[in-house]
């Protein structure tokens, strides 16, 4: 069998591996029933169905013929690490900066990741995504995130 398009290839794999990953994780909690789903009922059937898009973007990789093969370029190591650090900052930062502190200094981190990067954007993206945030998790879903940074007392 023959790959016809590596790109194709290699994300029907990523998919269906992180769609089974999830459903596998999934089975550690209750699923409940269609009336009253449990934790598990959302997440093990979001994983099937990236397991599922997975394999149809595979079958597509060896199924149908791309000009030049599709190939993959060198990874972006930079942006990816970026990338990574942003994320792992937040959830180390979250705890003692609070989220109007770490938001917004995670999102000029990461904005820093693309090729062209604009303050005035993130400054922009930053407001947003904190607002957004704070209404959607502290006053939507009433979690006990810290909002504050935790020197400033809450």
């Amino acid at each position: 069998m023959k790959i016809k398009s590596e790109k194709d290839f290699w994300s029907g794999l990523m998919f269906m591996a992180v769609g089974l990953g999830f459903a596998w994780g999934a089975t550690e909690y209750s699923f409940g029933s269609s009336a009253r789903p449990g934790p598990a009922y959302f997440p093990f059937g979001l994983g099937i169905l990236m397991a599922v898009l997975g394999a149809l973007v595979l079958f597509k990789a060896l199924t149908f013929e791309v000009e030049g093969g599709d190939k993959i370029g060198p990874w972006a190591w930079k942006p990816l690490l970026i990338i990574v650090s942003a994320v792992v900052g937040f959830g180390l930062l979250l705890p003692h900066l609070g989220m109007v502190l770490t938001l917004p200094l995670l999102i000029f981190v990461a904005a820093q990741a693309g090729d062209e990067f604009r303050w005035k954007e993130a400054l922009v993206n930053a407001v947003l995504i904190t607002a957004i945030s704070w209404g959607v998790f502290i006053k939507g879903l009433s979690l006990t995130i810290p909002v504050w940074p935790s020197f400033l007392g809450n």
